[in-house]
């Protein structure tokens, strides 16, 4: 019997985000600068991440809750050994429906069949360019967007179903948007621009380097015919496009422009066991491993979880603003740390 549960502003739970690790193989601005994420960081020790095993009793419980979907990320969640291990305990849960998958894209070829074979089905690649020069310097490793392209090739070969997200900084890669929609088109994949979010605390954001849906989309239809499709479920973070000659779809993500605050339905919990209620939650989420840790019976568990969404009120985009942007700053939880 699944429990319908509400938090503050009545929106119901249905998805669990799930960082696996802090670690990236990338050190993209906007996310993880060099500067600050250099060789000599110190990530969390894997004694401090949570097991598998927990993550699987952590979905379980959830599961009589309402959430259906369970999605792994990062940090760059392919570096999280045996992640394919996961994959076939989560697929095992009653009441899941839909797991999915976070990534960079950069080891694909290494782990993707091996995670095809556990049960996982759809992938969202993180691509912000499609030339090579642009996203070598995104992402400060020297990896060409070609070598990417070669691996969501493959991951759809092995029958994926790939999504490509591209967060858009004006001046920065917006001159992108118009060649990846056409590559992307004549792939049949989905792509979903994102507006640039002042997520974490060292990526530089204001709001004049954010390219906002309706700039996106003047730029789309002068090259491209296109419709809006209708959204397919409540909470659907993006607004999509249908190609009018061959029915490819793109999205658009409003995440500053206009907020979806109000049907957000996803609790998070951090790679080293905490729950947070909002992408741009504050350092200080409710420890959930160390309730397990110390001996927490699943129904302890339980009640916890309840607690933790009933008193839930984020609506951080709905209230951002440049002061309020300027009070957060040092003080929300990185992207690394919690996922996308």
């Amino acid at each position: 019997m699944v429990a319908q549960i509400k938090d503050k502003l009545g929106r119901p739970i249905r998805d669990l985000r799930l960082s696996v690790t802090d670690r990236c193989n990338f050190r993209c601005d906007y996310c993880m600068p060099k500067e600050i994420f250099g060789d000599d960081y110190v990530f969390l020790p894997k004694n401090e991440l949570l097991t598998f095993e927990e993550m699987e009793r952590i979905t379980r419980i959830y599961t009589k809750l309402g959430v259906k979907k369970v999605r792994i990320t990062g940090g760059e969640p392919l570096l999280r050994r045996n992640l394919y291990q996961l994959i076939e305990r989560l697929n095992h849960i009653d009441g899941i429906e839909d797991i999915g998958l976070t990534t960079n894209g950069l080891l694909l070829k290494k782990h993707g069949q091996k995670l095809y074979d556990a049960g996982l089905r759809r992938i969202n690649v993180s691509l912000d360019a499609i030339e090579d020069e642009v996203f070598q310097a995104i992402n400060n490793r020297n990896i060409k967007a070609s070598t990417i392209l070669q691996q969501i090739d493959y991951a759809v070969s092995i029958g994926f179903h790939v999504k490509v997200n591209v967060v858009i900084q004006k001046g920065v890669n917006d001159d992108q948007i118009i060649p990846m929609v056409q590559y992307f088109k004549d792939k049949d994949i989905e792509i979903r621009f994102i507006e640039f979010m002042d997520v974490g605390n060292d990526n530089g954001w204001d709001f004049s380097k954010v390219v906002s849906k309706d700039e996106m989309l003047q730029m789309i239809e002068s090259e491209f015919d296109i419709s809006p499709v209708p959204p397919k479920y409540y909470g659907e973070v993006a607004k999509y496009y249908r190609h009018n000659d061959n029915g490819a779809k793109f999205g658009l993500i409003t995440s500053v422009s206009e907020s979806f605050c109000s049907t957000c339905t996803r609790a998070r919990l951090s790679s080293d066991g905490k729950f947070y209620g909002c992408l741009f939650s504050e350092v200080d989420g409710f420890n959930v491993k160390a309730l397990m840790r110390n001996g927490a019976t699943d129904q302890e568990l339980e009640d916890q979880f309840k607690a933790l969404w009933h008193i839930r009120d984020n609506r951080y985009s709905d209230e951002r603003t440049e002061q309020t942007v300027a009070n957060r700053k040092r003080k929300k939880i990185n992207m690394n740390y919690i996922g996308g």
